[in-house]
């Protein structure tokens, strides 16, 4: 009997972005629209913050949950987020991700 297929196993992604000079509007404006293509492929937007910009800080952060990599992937490759490569080049300077794991907080924390 063949072995089960394993459960995909869900990603949860910390997503830092620095904007360039003077396109913070712009920025926030794409991610808006990116993360809306990403809910088609199950992407869940835990939260968003963000901060000043300043002092080499990013300006958004994103905690993302995808069902699995190959969610992601698709995602990454969506042809309509593809499309805006041009407008993600002009506002966003820097982007980094990290696959991270929530964890509850202490009790009485």
């Amino acid at each position: 009997m063949p072995e089960p297929e394993p459960r995909a196993a869900a990603m949860t992604l910390c997503v830092l972005l620095w904007a360039r000079p003077g396109a913070e509007a712009g920025l926030i404006a794409y991610e808006d629209q990116v993360l809306g293509i990403a809910s088609g492929y199950g992407g869940r937007v835990l939260q968003r913050a963000r901060s000043s910009g300043a002092d080499g800080q990013p300006l958004e952060v994103q905690l993302l949950e995808f069902p699995s990599a190959r969610s992601v992937e698709e995602f990454m490759a969506d042809g309509r987020r593809q499309s805006l490569a041009g407008e993600r080049d002009r506002v966003i300077a820097r982007t980094e991700v990290i696959d991270v794991q929530l964890v509850r907080p202490h009790p009485g924390s």
